[in-house]
């Protein structure tokens, strides 16, 4: 979410026609279209965060401007050129990285949130500890994690709380 991504094309010489139809999860359909004949591109229900990366011409990428959850969907490439008709298909999904928050609950127990990421993410700590996570939905499809710390001995007092998401790996550390 927030980077831009490229998405490829298979790029042949001599190409006639590129049409690139975009179906999002959310929303309306839209196309990018190229006419070699015309030098001539089209654009129908797109918005201004989709483009032509280069010139459809010489390389027909599609470029994704500030991803963000509105662009999850499937995005299909159509080439016609002297050598035959060509189709790539993409499934965009984007992740999240969520907040991760710390903080002392009743009794001085360390409590570790990991906020609306997608996709969820997973909580340790060190020392390491059998505590349980929990989850709850949002309706944009992130998930909020939530883990409490349990220690296995009274005289645990500095915790650190590590985050593990595709998007990258956060940690913090607190004293209860």
């Amino acid at each position: 979410a927030g980077n831009s991504s490229v998405l490829t094309c298979s790029p042949k010489t001599n190409i006639t026609m590129v049409t690139w139809k975009i179906n999002p999860k959310v929303g309306g359909h839209c196309t990018l279209g190229y006419r070699a004949d015309q030098n001539k591109t089209d654009r129908t229900n797109c918005s201004d965060s989709l483009n032509w990366k280069f010139r459809p011409d010489r390389d027909p990428a599609l470029e994704i401007r500030q991803v963000g959850r509105v662009h999850e969907g499937i995005y299909t490439c159509e080439v016609v050129a002297t050598e035959g008709n060509f189709h790539k298909t993409h499934h965009v999904t984007v992740q999240v990285p969520p907040r991760l928050i710390l903080y002392c609950a009743g009794h001085g127990i360390p409590v570790c949130e990991a906020v609306a990421g997608k996709p969820p993410a997973q909580i340790s700590w060190v020392p390491q500890s059998n505590s349980t996570s929990r989850e709850e939905g949002h309706v944009d499809g992130t998930v909020t994690v939530v883990s409490m710390f349990t220690a296995s001995s009274t005289n645990v007092t500095y915790t650190t709380c590590i985050v593990s998401h595709p998007a990258g790996n956060q940690s913090k550390s607190i004293a209860c």
